[in-house]
């Protein structure tokens, strides 16, 4: 068996994030992931409260289980979540009126103070984090994992 020497250069992962697109994916959400977690982290939200935040505010009040099916946030996360938001006074947690087994979740204005300050720093986070592809390689980008999370989740085996 021949052995070969690793390019000195870095030429052999990106050979290889070529052939395995799944690979590829994975390093580079686990890379997005870690920066934006830092990024939140210095704004004072993590990205998931950041996530929760903006869901209510964009659609309304709804359940911890729907915030937690939108979101792609594991329930049993999703409840340290909102207890932190609530304990900050960034969301309020109610007895759901059309099913009282659920708790209807609503923004506070306290909440909406504290997105809008998150977002503000969002474009310059996006621009570094992306910096090595164009506007349109971005757009692309977005379409392209809508669809593969919308249209191409993986069919079982």
């Amino acid at each position: 068996m021949a052995t070969t020497t690793p390019d000195p250069r870095g030429a052999y992962f990106p050979r290889l994030a070529a052939e395995r697109l799944d690979i590829a994916l994975c390093r580079a959400s686990a890379a997005v992931s870690r920066a934006a977690e830092a990024h939140a982290g210095r704004e004072g939200l993590g990205v998931g409260q950041q996530l929760v935040l903006q869901m209510l505010d964009d659609t309304g009040p709804c359940s911890q289980q729907t915030l937690s099916e939108e979101l792609r946030i594991d329930r049993s996360v999703m409840v340290g979540v909102c207890d932190d938001l609530e304990r900050a006074g960034h969301i309020r947690r109610e007895r759901n009126p059309r099913d009282r087994r659920s708790y209807a979740v609503t923004i506070t204005a306290s909440g909406r103070r504290r997105l809008a300050a998150a977002r503000e720093s969002i474009p310059a986070f996006l621009d570094d984090t992306f910096h090595a592809l164009t506007a349109g390689e971005r757009a692309q980008l977005g379409a392209l994992l809508a669809k593969i999370l919308h249209d191409g989740a993986p069919r079982p085996a």
